[in-house]
């Protein structure tokens, strides 16, 4: 890794090196044990379970080249294991010493928030880059604190752009992490009602997600989703317009003729200032339209051609536990177990509405809502009966709001049922879904909604 050096690093973070060769250039970075090759530097992090600092002589036998700690480590007989950097807080160092790293990178980072469809949209852009470049992007959910600068430390000389997803649920967190991906082009998909627990409104969320512009290169892109009434209020950052998307015609980039193939994708016109094409959204759900505009905004800023970002978008894969339909015999499952909050609640059972079988949804509590939970939960209820849901199935303390909102706007002959916890409705899930049935599968991740979608895979029921 580029100046990647021991004494670089401590240097970078404030940290005392003891031990080790001043010049040696570690060859990664990582806060798991597991992970360590020769020459890696190793986060000794202190978890709410586990405590980094007791692995330190372990993956020093795996040829650490340096630990990062809060104190001097010691192996069982009482040896100092080493070599490592003393500091005072190493979640703390580990952002300094990703900001370091990050600076001396010329490669364009591309920095995405906003409160839904973050991981989507950097596949959607990453699958447009890599028809040119050659693409680094955040892996799973490394999009905070801790998995930002790991994100970052995988960079190397062979990439020629990296995707950032970037994600917060606090004031000030934003800051941070723009700090170290000091980002070129900045992406914002949306301000909808999540983290409502910390950020108070969606005023609030703009507020917080707006810190990313903190560490924005000065000759940056600003690109956002137009057609957001939150996000529409950004005139300028720093003197800089915004490019916007969308679906109105006011829009920098926008979409016509947008026709669904169902839970098979969508098919769009994109209208550029030069110039308009044809995309083939591989994705299911209407919503993935902003995604594709997002990436081709960011594909005509980094000078791809037309039919570059046309072949990215219809390359695009769907990531588990994110609109990933799965087939299992005459079912389909459409796992979007990851996540959720009300905007995507309601754009699933949107997509789940367009499938032409029988149709199930399986919903569960949404988490950080702050105080407005009952009521968002009910809205969710209020929107699954409008798009005449089969069957509503919905799960956990907070869901029963979205139940008994389901049953009072029930007007399709829905049949809703509640479960207080999820063992509740897997000894009744049997008898609730059929033959040929499209399911749809989502609630928060703490749910544990993933089992509900293996059970289902497997076809045990």
């Amino acid at each position: 890794m580029k100046n990647m050096t021991l004494k670089n690093i401590a240097e970078a973070c404030g940290g005392r090196l003891f031990g080790g060769e001043e010049e040696l250039e570690i060859a990664g970075a990582v806060t798991d044990s597991r992970l360590v090759e020769k020459d890696f530097l190793f986060f000794a992090i202190r978890g709410e379970r586990v405590d980094g600092h007791r692995f330190i002589p372990q993956v020093m036998e795996e040829g650490a080249a340096c630990a990062v700690c809060e104190e001097a480590p010691e192996t069982e007989e009482g040896r100092t294991a080493g070599p490592y950097i003393l500091v005072e807080d190493v979640k703390k160092a580990m952002q300094d010493i990703a900001a370091f790293y990050r600076s001396g990178l010329s490669i364009p980072v591309i920095g995405i928030t906003g409160s839904v469809g973050k991981t989507s949209t950097k596949e959607f852009i990453a699958g447009v880059l890599e028809k040119r470049f050659r693409v680094l992007k955040t892996q799973g959910n490394f999009n905070n604190e801790i998995g930002v600068p790991l994100t970052l430390f995988r960079i190397r000389e062979e990439h020629e752009a990296a995707v950032v997803e970037m994600g917060i649920n606090h004031f000030g967190e934003m800051h941070r992490l723009s700090r170290m991906a000091a980002p070129d082009i900045v992406v914002m998909t949306n301000i909808g009602d999540c983290h409502l627990e910390a950020l108070g409104s969606r005023e609030g969320i703009l507020k917080a997600k707006s810190e990313i512009f903190d560490f924005m290169k000065e000759d940056g892109t600003v690109i956002i989703n137009g057609d957001d009434d939150m996000l529409s209020t950004i005139e300028e950052v720093r003197g800089i317009i915004p490019v916007t998307f969308g679906k109105m015609k006011n829009n920098t980039c926008y979409a016509t003729d947008i026709h669904s193939k169902g839970l098979f994708g969508t098919e769009a016109e994109i209208h550029m200032p030069s110039r308009s094409f044809h995309v083939n959204i591989p994705l299911p759900g209407e919503h993935m339209v902003y995604n594709a505009l997002a990436a081709a905004s960011v594909g005509v800023a980094l000078g791809l051609s037309p039919e570059e970002i046309s072949a990215g978008i219809a390359a695009v894969k769907p990531t588990e536990g994110r609109s990933n339909l799965i087939r299992c015999g005459d079912r389909v499952i459409i796992d979007d177990c990851y996540n959720a909050n009300p905007v995507s609640m309601c754009a699933a059972l949107d997509l789940l509405s367009q499938a032409d079988t029988r149709k199930v949804a399986v919903l569960g509590d949404m988490f950080e809502l702050g105080e407005n939970t009952e009521k968002l939960h009910g809205d969710v209820g209020r929107h699954a009966a409008e798009c005449r849901i089969d069957v509503i199935i919905c799960v956990g303390e907070i869901s029963a709001e979205m139940a008994k909102e389901a049953q009072a706007a029930n007007e399709g002959g829905s049949e809703v049922c509640y479960y207080p916890g999820k063992e509740a409705l897997l000894r009744e899930l049997g008898r609730l879904v059929m033959p040929g049935d499209t399911i749809l599968v989502k609630a928060s991740h703490g749910m544990g909604f993933a089992e509900i979608v293996e059970i289902l895979n497997q076809n045990i029921i």
